[in-house]
């Protein structure tokens, strides 16, 4: 690259950089504060959290990537042209391709970045959260609940217990299943504790009743003096079934005969896939979008608003189209033609808008000075 190229590239990379970490960082922040009960309710340590919460950052690149580049190519251009840089390069001779040349560069190291990221690194990332998630819920007697609180592990499932003593037993507990509302349980026990064997995690209960609806109105009441529960069927562990997000590309690719066998699941996996193959795309479209907006050298009595907010309207709205097109895909899968078609169409939209002013600079003719 010529020195002006370099400096182009400078320019557009330090933006680019700079607003994915301001983005990357306001919407971790967000999340975060979302994890903070973490250590706040479940006890657990400053580097659970930690990791929990950085775990998610590749997805958040991911994502706000192709925004920063276009955002960063968009500001560039703008600050040349506000600054009178591009009317003189014109003037100088510079075609518009030489000032594409370094936007291409950078969209394609972006492109290449975040194609990475969503093939390879965030099927890991994913399935580190949700063995994380299984490890600060797999005692959650001990990490979670709180005495005298009545503490819900997830969705439907509250624990309680009175207090508890130096030895570990637990007094007054409750403990009451709703996940499934036509299979309420609740347990009422004196006393109960916690017992490992073979790795696997039981609560003995002592000296309680075991309540479970059988029509409306009515239910079963089993009094006992000792009950054992096996925990595990209370913990969100890993399934056999991994969810599509959580598989390679290459499982992806070719999912076997039982999840062939489920509609539902293949949906979802045809959606995913499309996604991590499309998504990346929308680096080349943010690139050229900006470039075609504001590549072009304007004077300052030339208005670049309405090109800014029109390129603004563009990228969003082609980024709205291509994630409900990915959406649709789960149920239909001629749906897929439109996840391909939204970013390959808007590229070649812009290209031809690039071009078209390519051919108009060099059917210009040169204007130099007396010798």
């Amino acid at each position: 690259m010529i020195q002006i190229e370099r400096y182009l590239f400078r320019t557009a990379a330090t933006a680019s950089v700079s607003g994915l970490v301001v983005l990357t960082g306001v919407v971790w922040v967000t999340q975060a504060l979302r994890q903070i009960d973490l250590i706040t309710s479940k006890g657990q340590t400053i580097l659970i959290f930690l990791m929990m919460t950085g775990l998610a950052l590749p997805s958040l690149v991911a994502i706000i990537g192709p925004v920063a580049l276009f955002a960063g190519i968009l500001y560039t251009l703008n600050k040349l042209n506000g600054d009178s840089e591009l009317v003189v390069m014109a003037a100088s001779g510079v075609s518009p391709l030489r000032l594409l040349r370094p936007m291409a560069l950078l969209s394609g190291l972006v492109f290449a970045v975040v194609a990475a990221l969503y093939i390879q690194v965030l099927p890991w990332s994913f399935g580190a959260i949700e063995t994380l998630t299984t490890f600060v819920h797999a005692d959650f007697i001990a990490n979670f609940a709180r005495p005298g609180a009545f503490s819900q592990l997830e969705n439907g499932f509250v624990f309680h217990f009175r207090d508890r003593t130096p030895d570990g037993a637990l007094h007054g507990v409750f403990m009451q299943d709703m996940r499934d509302p036509s299979k309420v349980t609740t347990y009422i026990a004196e006393a109960g504790k916690t017992v490992d064997r073979d790795g696997t995690s039981y609560l003995q209960l002592s000296k309680g009743v075991l309540l479970r609806p059988q029509s409306a109105g009515d239910s079963a009441m089993v009094t006992f003096d000792d009950y054992t529960i096996d925990l595990s069927q209370f913990i969100h562990a890993i399934g056999a079934i991994k969810r599509p997000r959580e598989r390679s590309t290459s499982q992806l690719m070719a999912p076997d005969a039982r999840d062939r066998a489920d509609p539902a699941l293949l949906g979802h996996i045809r959606s995913e896939l499309l996604d991590r193959l499309a998504s990346p795309l929308y680096a080349f479209v943010g690139g050229l979008i900006a470039f075609a907006a504001l590549g072009e050298a304007r004077t300052t009595r030339q208005g670049r608003g309405i090109a800014i907010a029109g390129a603004i309207l563009a990228f969003f709205g082609l980024r709205m189209l291509g994630i409900a097109a990915t959406t649709l895909s789960v149920g239909n899968p001629s749906a897929a033609t439109f996840v391909w078609t939204v970013p390959l169409a808007a590229c070649l939209a812009a290209l031809a808008l690039i071009l078209r002013r390519l051919v108009a600079a060099r059917a210009r003719p040169v204007v130099r000075g007396p010798a």
